[in-house]
């Protein structure tokens, strides 16, 4: 078997990390502008990113060159709504038109993201960000705003990128409201599940034609032995990291054995008259899913979590990653000696999409797309203006090879928009930790990007992707 004659190829990126142009033609202020935490010593800032905004035809026409059938993007939701609600900037609504007008141009599908991290500022100030429901509301406005002005040009939509990472890890960097509060925390998601589902529901009335599913993080979760507790604490893990943040969405209802993890930490979800209803009737017509690798889990008793250690740690360094992991009467994250090594030394694990997508077909038996997953490096432009990114390309190769083999299995994949199409701005280690196809030559120093010209290079990554596709996936090597 091989792919699907029709599998969509392509790769992703997002407004914030990619756009630029953080304060022209009428565009807001969000979040990503303003928040000096998010920030971390010696990184460029959002603002000018990888300057989209000015080179987006020719973007488009180096993906159409790699042979791209999708492309996977976000809207500025600031560059829309400079106040988050109100009135609406129509310079934002013809920027997109030009995009949306340019990929159709050259035979590419837009895959588009409706909110993807950048919080207009406004929203963040006047309700304290998704902690309160007026956030919610504003969401539901905008997204009806995109619909009625892009049904034409957008046959694919996606709701919110990675809502339960910001939950799951980002509890402490990448939301407004109280750190240490989980139990307004987990408030924030439902009050984000609950939008996305009047979203889907309104995108169905409005746009017919057009189909609409989340963007969740997800991933397989190993037990760490055959102890019976490290097979529960996976099997719970899963729950929580991943099924809760479908589930509503598709069956209308939470796994139950989330209770367990609440019930220890005190949180109590805000359901109120009418959410699930909403949840219950909203039916996503496919799930879209960021995959960059798998969880190993051991049990992990009740305990009282050190906040501060937390809050003040450096948010670059994988350690405090994994301690985010840590969820007090469930499981833990600790290292699985069984990943495999790549040639620049880095431990991946190629299996994750094919796991993670069979596991997703068997329980929602909905269409699935990967929307992310990909290979950050420091990648070098040389002086003849080459870069030789074997490690990504090793890394990928694995990955497709064995999502490859999940569908012969029965995974219901239909594309793979990995992350990214161009080189943008990490969100942890800025511009030098890049993950494109196509190398933009700027480095973290924001006043040399204002007037930088970010010239685009192929990679050697580029070429080989080509192949890839040309070969509908056949031709990895």
């Amino acid at each position: 078997m091989s792919f699907p004659k029709d599998f969509k190829w392509g790769a992703s990126s997002s407004s914030a990390q990619f756009e630029g142009a953080f304060d022209v033609d009428g565009k807001g202020p969000t979040t990503w502008d303003y928040e000096k935490k998010r920030l971390n010593s010696g990184c460029c800032s959002f603002k000018y990113a990888s300057d989209f905004y000015h080179h987006y035809k020719e973007d488009i026409a180096l993906m159409a060159e790699m042979g791209f059938q999708i492309f996977r993007m976000s809207i500025s939701w600031a560059r829309i709504l400079p106040d988050g609600e109100g009135e609406v900037n129509e310079k934002g609504i013809a920027f997109y038109k030009d995009v949306f007008r340019e990929c159709h141009k050259h035979g590419i599908e837009p895959l588009v993201t409706i909110y993807h991290f950048d919080l207009p500022a406004a929203l963040a100030e006047k309700y304290n960000g998704w902690s309160s429901r007026r956030t919610a509301d504003a969401y539901v406005e905008y997204c009806r705003i995109l619909f009625e002005n892009f049904k034409e040009d957008v046959h694919y939509w996606l709701t919110n990128n990675e809502y339960n990472v910001m939950i799951y890890y980002g509890a402490v960097d990448m939301l407004t409201g109280k750190a240490n509060d989980l139990n307004e925390l987990y408030n924030t998601g439902h009050t984000q599940l609950v939008a996305m589902a009047k979203a889907i529901s309104l995108c169905h009335e409005m746009c017919p034609d057009a189909k609409i599913g989340p963007a969740p993080n997800l991933c397989a979760c190993y037990p760490a032995s055959s102890n019976a507790k490290d097979v529960l604490a996976a099997m719970n893990m899963e729950d929580l990291r991943n099924n809760m943040w479908v589930d509503p969405l598709v069956f209308g209802e939470y796994p139950k054995s989330i209770q367990t993890y609440f019930h220890w930490n005190h949180i109590v979800l805000d359901i109120q008259e009418g959410d699930m209803d909403a949840l219950k009737n909203c039916h996503p017509d496919f799930i879209g899913f960021n995959c960059y690798g798998t969880e190993t889990i051991e049990h992990c008793d009740y305990y009282e979590i050190d906040w501060d250690s937390i809050v003040h740690g450096d948010n670059r360094d994988m350690s405090y990653l994994v301690k985010l992991t840590e969820k007090p009467g469930v499981g833990k994250a600790v290292n699985n000696p069984y990943l495999e090594t790549g040639i620049d030394g880095h431990t991946f694990d190629p299996y994750c999409i094919r796991i993670t997508a069979r596991k997703l077909s068997d329980r929602y038996h909905l269409p699935l797309i990967i929307t992310e997953n990909g290979y950050g490096r420091k990648d070098t432009l040389e002086e003849d203006g080459t870069i030789h990114d074997a490690y990504r390309i090793e890394h990928l190769k694995g990955m497709i090879s064995e999502m490859k083999n999940g569908i012969e299995e029965g995974a219901l994949m239909f594309g793979y928009c990995p992350w990214s199409a161009v080189d943008l701005v990490s969100t942890r280690e800025g511009i030098s930790k890049r993950y494109g196809f196509i190398y933009v030559d700027r480095d973290e120093d924001d006043e040399k990007a204002k007037t930088s010209p970010m010239k685009r290079y192929r990679k050697d990554s580029f070429y080989w992707y080509k192949k890839v596709i040309a070969s509908n996936g056949e031709d990895v090597e």
